[in-house]
């Protein structure tokens, strides 16, 4: 059996996030994953080159994007026979992405790779229905206007309904806030405290950007140099006045739209590579790629939606051979301030601990002082797909700043999954 190799995590670029609706409204899902593949290929010379697999991925995808890993690889300026591969795991699909390519690395199938995941909450795809479309192809078919008239016949005022996207699961019909507002119920995690996570977030990021830490992780993207969602001042008798935003009806409702990440448009990437071919560019290793793990819950009956990280996370410290306490960062995403609460609380219960992780003892707490350092979602914004890149690519530049150390990723993601990872410095 082949010596699994390191896999070197060498850096990354995104464009800046935007809320929805704003800078990128009419911005396309390859438009803004070609201009985040862009910035990693400017910022490691790598034009024209060919590197072993570029996968990415995208949540919400029109039907043009069914080659969108291929297509952006070749617009953004890569060789031709550089191979794309598109990927989907909701939240999770661009940290996904990379393990993809990190498993290639490890066991010699290739060299080097680019991982990310790009979209757009703006451009949403609107799906027609059944009734309609079945006709339009029909018509297309149709070889005589007796034909065409006749299949005209079939269009009906009902027929002619569009259907627009909602972010809710299907097995359940309710949404992502709903189901995590489910959670901070049944976890008892208090609004105050969701509200004073979410103002860290956005006071972590402000201060990362002035301290220039994200000058070369973002690439300007049509007149923006920064994430347009980050309310560094914001007050917290502010936060403290908004509504609930999923539970409107009990009056017990705490998550709001202070306190949970925003529809968000935006793209992100992330070159990973074997040390040698590192070593032969002359390009620094920020940081190793050395464990991940996914799991799922059945969050129809037994679990919240969104707590498959807290499965995750020590399934992969099992295999590490390490203790929650090992880290020096925690890249926990921020979906809601709710599910980080939620997770970290259930680390803490024997009582979970023991009855669903079957440990004899929890895992503890963690240095609240280590996480999201450079901001989380809430701040910066979440689109679905770029998020696993965006996360990556910060942890690795923060271990390489310490030199030493390792970090721990923690995704949650729709459809009652999680996917985690471990990064250890260089």
């Amino acid at each position: 059996m082949t010596q699994a190799r390191r896999v070197a995590i060498l850096g990354g670029a995104r464009i800046p996030f935007a809320r929805s609706g704003t800078e990128y409204a009419d911005a396309s899902n390859k438009e803004m994953m070609t201009q985040a593949l862009k910035g990693t290929i400017k910022k490691f010379h790598l034009q024209g080159e060919t590197l072993g697999e570029v996968c990415l991925g995208a949540v919400v995808k029109h039907a043009g994007d069914f080659s969108l890993a291929r297509e952006s690889t070749i617009e953004a300026g890569l060789s031709y026979q550089t191979p794309g591969l598109d990927i989907q795991r909701a939240c999770g699909t661009s940290l996904e992405a990379a393990i993809v390519v990190g498993h290639k690395i490890a066991f010699g199938q290739i060299e080097a790779g680019i991982a990310g995941g790009v979209d757009t909450s703006s451009e949403v795809p609107i799906e027609l229905p059944k009734n309609l479309s079945t006709t339009l192809v029909k018509l297309s078919r149709a070889r005589s206007m007796t034909e065409r008239l006749k299949t005209f016949g079939d269009l009906t005022p009902k027929a002619l309904g569009l259907s627009f996207p909602a972010v809710k699961e299907p097995r359940t019909g309710l949404s992502m806030g709903e189901h995590c507002e489910m959670m901070a119920k049944e976890w008892h995690i208090p609004r105050t405290e969701q509200d004073e996570l979410a103002r860290l977030s956005h006071v972590q990021a402000e201060k990362a950007y002035k301290a220039g830490f994200y000058d070369d992780l973002v690439v300007p993207f049509r007149g923006l140099k920064k994430d347009n969602n980050i309310r560094s001042k914001i007050a917290p008798e502010k936060m403290a006045s908004l509504s609930p935003a999923f539970d409107r009806q009990s009056g017990k409702g705490t998550l709001t739209a202070a306190n949970s990440s925003p529809l968000t448009d935006g793209a992100a990437s992330v070159l990973l590579a074997s040390e040698d071919w590192a070593k032969k560019r002359d390009i620094p290793v920020l940081g190793y790629l050395t464990f991940s793990a996914c799991a799922a819950v059945n969050f129809e009956t037994d679990e919240g939606l969104l707590m498959a990280p807290a499965h995750a996370v020590p399934m992969m410290l099992k295999r590490a051979g390490l203790t929650l306490q090992d880290f020096d960062f925690y890249e926990i995403h921020e979906a809601f301030a709710a599910q980080v609460l939620c997770t970290l609380k259930a680390w803490e219960s024997e009582e979970f601990c023991q009855s669903r992780l079957g440990l004899s003892e929890p895992l503890g707490s963690i240095d609240r002082n280590k996480l999201n350092v450079h901001g989380g979602s809430i701040a910066i914004g979440h689109p679905f797909a770029a998020t696993g890149a965006r996360i990556l690519a910060t942890l690795a530049k923060s271990l390489a700043y310490q030199g030493r150390g390792r970090g721990l990723i923690s995704i949650c993601t729709a459809g009652g999954m999680g996917v985690t990872a471990i990064v250890e410095a260089s």
